[in-house]
């Protein structure tokens, strides 16, 4: 390694460990500060008490003023794009009003992060590459920063369905408890809603939701349409379409809850033996290309060894 890179990189943590320990000891400084002044009788405001916290709050709300700017040079092209990624929020369980703006600022944030950090490597690290490599290297780097926020929120909408599909079941079984020991359908899932939170919070949260819409008077069907579609999912769906035609056409709550809640059952059970059914397909190709090899040679490959060590010398005549 070169010297000027050695006293590089000795520089910059020598400045690295100068200014954490400065940091933590101005941070110490003021907390004992604060604790005299507590002690000689002196009152002080809550944001006085909690130093690292207003530290954070200022990063956080830096942070925040930096992806609103680069939201501002990265809008979507039209409106409906604008609404299917504020569906695609609200779906991964982010309803603020700035989950957009936030999630606009990021994508474009963290291409330049990227490639600014591509450009602080040094050329000769990479091999001295052409102009054009170079460019390659940018447009991949920029590519992967901008599209990585959007691969993220498809992983997180798909865990909160995955959570959604395991807790229907349990819910219908409480929902179903509830209606028939005499509660209606609105005060039965806001029972549920608050007895799941603990065990299950992603249906706990959007049933609390559900209960909030029919409390605040929106009618019963518009408000469970309005779960499906933040959910976006096809069990939600059929339990919506299944409550609206019961609403609809007065039949019984609890009774074609039960019966909704063991075809649930059913479909849950029938996805897990499709699962173990392509299970012996899906480690074929791992049996046939690492473990029986290595089984053969295991086996085979000692006995291999000693025929060719008694065989060889006797077939060449040694």
């Amino acid at each position: 390694m070169e010297l000027p890179l050695v006293a590089a990189s000795f520089t910059f943590l020598a400045v690295m460990m100068l200014g954490t320990a400065l940091y933590v000891y101005l941070e110490r400084k003021e907390v004992l500060g604060i604790w005299r002044r507590r002690a000689e009788g002196h009152k002080e405001s809550l944001a006085e008490k909690n130093p690292s916290g207003n530290i954070l709050d200022a990063a956080q709300a830096q942070l925040q003023a930096v992806l609103e700017w680069f939201a501002k040079w990265n809008q979507p092209s039209d409106a409906e794009e604008t609404k299917a990624t504020r569906r695609l929020l609200v779906t991964a369980g982010y309803r603020s009003s700035k989950a957009l703006v936030f999630f606009v600022g990021s994508k474009l944030l963290l291409a330049v992060t990227m490639v600014v950090l591509f450009a602080m490597v040094p050329v000769k690290m990479l091999g001295f590459p052409s102009t054009t490599t170079l460019v390659f290297y940018y447009v991949c780097l920029a590519a992967c920063g901008y599209y990585a926020p959007s691969v993220w929120l498809k992983r997180v909408i798909i865990n909160r369905q995955d959570s959604l599909q395991r807790a229907i079941p349990d819910a219908l079984d409480l929902m179903v408890v509830c209606v028939e020991a005499g509660l209606g359908l609105d005060q039965a899932i806001a029972r549920v809603g608050q007895e799941v939170m603990q065990a299950h919070p992603v249906l706990g949260d959007e049933l609390n939701i559900l209960s909030q819409e029919l409390r605040t008077g929106v009618q019963r069907q518009a408000a469970l349409r309005n779960l499906a579609r933040r959910t976006d999912l096809e069990e939600v769906r059929n339990l919506v379409a299944m409550l609206v035609q019961t609403d609809r056409f007065g039949t019984s709550i609890g009774q074609a809850l039960r019966v909704h809640a063991d075809s649930m059952r059913t479909t849950r059970r029938l996805k897990a033996e499709e699962l173990a059914a392509k299970l012996p397909v899906k480690l074929l190709l791992p049996l046939i290309f690492f473990i029986f090899p290595s089984m053969f040679i295991v086996t085979i490959g000692p006995a291999c060894i000693r025929m060719v060590r008694v065989l060889f010398p006797a077939l060449t005549g040694r």
